[in-house]
């Protein structure tokens, strides 16, 4: 059976991890443990499970010419993951992630982004042939916002559903939102951009409201293990996830964006991808590491708790 094709856009780095007994308070030293390093970036790691999740992956990144940016190079290709639009900086370092993880799953995370920021509106525009003939773009904001806004413009050019996961939490600009098909915020995002200072679940629903209010069709609001909620035009409701034990939540959303775009591009409903999703999400989260941790689509299948 033929892959669906995929464009990802996005960070590429490398996560150096540490295992902490919980995260260390302002100008707190604690003792960790165990040290991996670890591909990641919010980029990479939705393209990865995209690919694992069952898409033919094209990814745009720019990484540096060192050796950190071969390895990543690298690990994509071994995935399956078409790299051609891979850009490469020499004289700038790839970027790289510091990653505390603690005893019950939760992180702290630190990003030097370094060749991130050299991914330019331009090279999406000399890019487009990556973007012909594809059922589907991801992309987040750990890249310069022209170069977000470029990958939004040539989507809607070419009549693309494009998915924004807005993270790291910005403030963005309304006529970039009016192109976006699918939004998938947590809730802090989505407080952000919604003009929220303070927030607690009852806000859930009118925020994501007011995310459908900008023109957004469809928009996922993501909840952790409390699962999503989603607003379109004829559904507005939470959909629970699944309840498993975490070893490590740093690319959890990651994972779902990933396998969200993979389920969509093969056309099978809402619902059914948000359900994927979930279940990708939820294994990933039982393991450590960013792109290690991200499942295989017959893993995600087979999936029953």
């Amino acid at each position: 059976m033929k892959k669906a094709k995929i464009v990802v856009v996005g960070s590429s780095n490398t996560d150096m991890v540490l295992k902490v007994p919980r995260i260390p308070a302002p100008g707190e030293t604690i003792m960790g443990g165990d040290f991996f390093i670890i591909a990641g970036g919010k980029g990479a790691n939705q393209a990865v499970a995209a690919a694992r999740a069952g898409a033919a992956v094209t990814f745009l990144a720019c990484t540096g010419g060192d050796d950190f940016g071969r390895q990543a190079i690298d690990g994509y290709k071994m995935d399956g993951i078409d790299t051609s639009f891979v850009k490469v900086m020499a004289g700038v370092h790839s970027g790289v992630a510091l990653i505390n993880v603690s005893d019950d799953g939760e992180n702290s995370i630190t990003v030097s982004p370094g060749a991130n920021s050299y991914l330019l509106a331009d090279d999406i525009r000399s890019g487009i042939m990556a973007f012909r003939e594809v059922k589907m773009v991801l992309v987040q904001l750990e890249t310069p916002l022209p170069t977000v806004e470029a990958v939004a413009e040539t989507a809607s050019s070419l009549n693309v559903n494009l998915i924004l996961n807005p993270a790291p939490a910005a403030i963005l600009p309304e006529s970039l939102l009016k192109k976006i098909s699918i939004i998938t915020p947590n809730e802090t995002e989505a407080a952000l951009l919604t003009g929220r200072k303070h927030f607690d679940d009852q806000d859930v629903p009118a925020m994501a409201q007011q995310l459908f209010e900008k023109g957004i069709k469809t928009v996922i609001l993501t909840l952790g293990k409390k699962g999503v909620y989603l607003k379109t035009a004829d559904h507005a409701g939470f959909i629970p996830g699944y309840t498993v034990k975490a070893v490590d939540t740093t690319a959890a959303g990651d994972v779902f964006n990933g396998a969200l775009a993979a389920a969509l591009a093969s056309d099978i409903s809402l619902k059914e991808a948000i359900d994927f999703a979930q279940r990708a999400a939820a294994i990933s989260v039982t393991r450590m590491g960013a792109q290690p941790s991200a499942p295989q689509k017959t893993e995600i299948d087979a999936f029953n708790v």
